[in-house]
């Protein structure tokens, strides 16, 4: 075809006629005169079968120069097998989505579609399959481990590289576990994104294997009762605050959680009834603890003075929240007992041994630690399960641990009530 048929003069002396008309320059390159004086470049081609024509522009803003500088780009386009209307379209809406991310990120939002605008969609969609707490842990570690390398990068652009590339201070540091739950969530994110048509293909999961196995570390736990017994001497010479040394007496006692421990509720506990009805986030369910009579009393002496505020062991600072959750660990190490001998956690199982070994029913133990199932019905109905001989288990632990603190040759016997 024939190109650069004509002079600039042409097209500035072209004049309107009574109906559009078009003057060829060649190459495809087309100048369109309309009725009305305008002057429009176009550009008309075949593809598929199919003619077309994209506008260029209008002459002379568009010189004509300029317009076969176009001309030729699109011809070359079309050369390649490309459409030079889709590309034109590409590019648009890649320039609209480039000022509407501008926008989004002026505004405090991610960039769309990208890994940390899929994972808010994500988060929001599990929201009611959680509780708040949990929800706000996942979302806070994706935030602060994954979103610097992985955020603001279109989710179907990443590889399994970047993945490994996000997980790899975790592994140099031996944080395994974490590296293993963030990678589980990475992988989690990813399944969503397939569902929904952001990607095709999860780019974590050859990365599985590439994280070390984590070896099982078991808290440390006193389990001999001749040391149960000086260790819960050494509880009661504790000479901290009252708040703290309420918490630590009453610990062993109970052996729930740490956590829910510092953060008891006086709501939740019925002094009358000789029960703690504390929500369980880790297991997802209400769970029932009696309260033996030396539990009663600890509770009965702080009363008067926190009992006017929401949690029973209140922050030492007075800012509204309960107890520091090192306190009880502090509190061990200052009475010489460091984490590789005694921790928080280790009253859970210091009580699950010794009562197992006084012949206790291992479900009744199991469900005072609150060991309970995720499935609504299954922990609604676990919540009251064994109560009547957890009631006698909790108050039979209690004075056991009273007369090891007191010095009695205690032996351990196998229950039969």
């Amino acid at each position: 075809m024939a190109k650069s048929l004509n002079k600039d003069i042409i097209y500035k002396s072209v004049k309107p006629k009574e109906k559009d008309y078009f003057i060829n320059d060649g190459g495809g390159l087309f100048m369109w005169v309309k009725k009305n004086g305008s002057k429009l470049w176009q550009f008309v081609y075949t593809i598929e079968g199919k003619r077309k024509r994209l506008a260029l522009g209008a002459y002379p803003g568009v010189t004509l120069e300029l317009a076969r500088r176009k001309a030729e780009d699109l011809s070359q386009h079309l050369a390649s097998g490309t459409d030079p209307a889709d590309t034109r379209k590409q590019n648009r809406q890649a320039r609209n989505l480039a000022r509407l991310n501008e926008e989004r990120i002026k505004e405090g939002l991610p960039i769309l579609d990208s890994f940390a605008d899929v994972t808010r969609q994500w988060l929001d969609s599990i929201a009611h399959l959680t509780t708040a707490m949990t929800h706000k842990k996942k979302a806070s570690r994706i935030e602060r481990l994954a979103f610097p390398a992985l955020g603001n990068k279109p989710i179907k652009e990443i590889k399994s590289a970047d993945v490994l590339a996000t997980l790899k201070p975790l592994i140099s540091k031996q944080q395994l576990e974490t590296a293993h739950r963030l990678h589980s969530e990475i992988s989690t994110i990813f399944a969503y994104a397939i569902v929904h048509g952001f990607t095709d293909y999860d780019p974590a999961q050859p990365v599985a294997k590439q994280i070390p196995a984590q070896k099982v570390k078991h808290r440390a736990a006193i389990i001999d009762p001749k040391l149960v017994a000086q260790l819960l001497r050494d509880i009661s010479n504790y000479q901290g605050t009252f708040v703290v040394q309420s918490a630590f007496r009453l610990s062993p006692l109970l052996f729930q959680r740490p956590g829910e421990i510092r953060q008891m509720l006086w709501v939740d506990v019925d002094l009358a009834a000789r029960e703690w009805r504390p929500y369980i986030s880790k297991t997802d369910f209400y769970h029932i603890v009696p309260l033996s009579t030396q539990a009663v009393a600890i509770l009965e002496a702080i009363q008067p003075l926190t009992g006017g505020g929401k949690y029973v062991f209140p922050s030492s600072r007075g800012d509204g929240r309960p107890m520091s959750d090192n306190t009880i660990r502090t509190a061990l190490k200052s009475l010489g007992y460091d984490s590789d001998v005694m921790t928080a956690h280790g009253f859970r199982t210091t009580a699950s041994t010794l009562l197992n070994e006084q012949g206790w029913s291992p479900d009744a133990i199991e469900r005072q630690l609150a060991h309970a199932p995720r499935d609504q019905v299954r922990a609604a109905y676990n919540r009251a399960q064994y109560l009547e001989e957890r009631r006698k288990m909790m108050q039979s632990w209690a004075d056991y641990l009273d007369a090891l603190k007191q010095g009695a040759e205690v032996i351990s016997f196998r229950q039969t009530a």
